[in-house]
């Protein structure tokens, strides 16, 4: 009959649905989301109890220093995103409940997005508030927000940047070397590259990052000087980008 052709298979809500409870239901999803909140505030803890900060730094920078490396993680989980399908061999069944895979990756995405920012957000909020009650008033405090909404983006651009390097590897291990390389190269070569400084430096997540939480870190002849909020929008961009070229190669080769 018309309009049954289509019956029976899942779209975005039904994909949106399957992702959020394959999300809750796996352990390393929720391990490594959990690590991402231990190790931001447990090192705003050890940088409160030791005062470990530098002359010119701010509260808002020295209580989020462990943020940084939670991007490293962060990178990890958006790899599992789709890695872990692979690995355990029920992409297929997944692409079966739903043939559209360009539906499947968006709903990935969407979730690992939405996670993201949400676990980041939350952390770093409490390590804000930690150093707060830890650190001396003769640090600048720094300015929160909107600081720490652009701070949790960077983790869900940096997640969906793993989802992204997972689905074009599908191997856990390169994608994660992948990511790590994204995340790190752009401030180590960025000095050498001169008037381009600015841009590939300022590409990295981790340099958005750093000029968003207004760290000592942020100095322009590391990180480039691309603004805090250009940087982040950089980021997004290719982090699109890369999403979508993704989504043509998913799309086109077998499961």
């Amino acid at each position: 009959m018309p309009g049954t052709i289509e019956q029976g298979r899942a779209g975005f809500a039904e994909a949106l649905a399957a992702e959020w409870t394959k999300l809750r239901t796996v352990r390393s999803a929720v391990w490594t989301l959990a690590a991402i909140a231990a190790f931001v505030v447990g090192t705003a803890v050890f940088v409160g109890a030791t005062r470990s900060l530098q002359p010119d730094d701010t509260i808002l920078g020295g209580s989020l220093t462990g943020a940084s490396v939670g991007l490293l993680v962060g990178a990890s989980f958006g790899v599992l995103v789709i890695s872990r399908d692979y690995a355990a061999g029920t992409i297929g069944a997944t692409l079966m409940a739903c043939p559209r895979r360009g539906v499947v990756l968006a709903a990935k995405a969407t979730v690992t997005a939405a996670v993201m920012f949400a676990v980041a957000l939350a952390a770093c909020f409490l390590a804000y508030r930690v150093g707060t009650v830890m650190l001396p008033d003769d640090y600048a405090q720094g300015t929160p927000m909107p600081a720490l909404l652009g701070v949790a983006a960077c983790f869900s651009v940096t997640g969906v940047l793993g989802l992204a390097a997972g689905t074009v590897l599908r191997h856990p291990a390169g994608a994660i070397t992948t990511m790590v390389a994204v995340l790190l190269l752009p401030s180590l070569i960025g000095p050498l590259l001169g008037g381009w400084e600015r841009w590939v430096a300022g590409a990295s997540p981790v340099a958005a990052l750093q000029k968003l939480a207004q760290s000592s870190d942020a100095a322009p002849d590391t990180v480039g000087s691309l603004g805090a909020w250009p940087s982040l929008w950089l980021v997004c961009g290719y982090a699109l980008a890369a999403l979508a070229g993704a989504g043509l190669l998913f799309g086109r080769r077998d499961a």
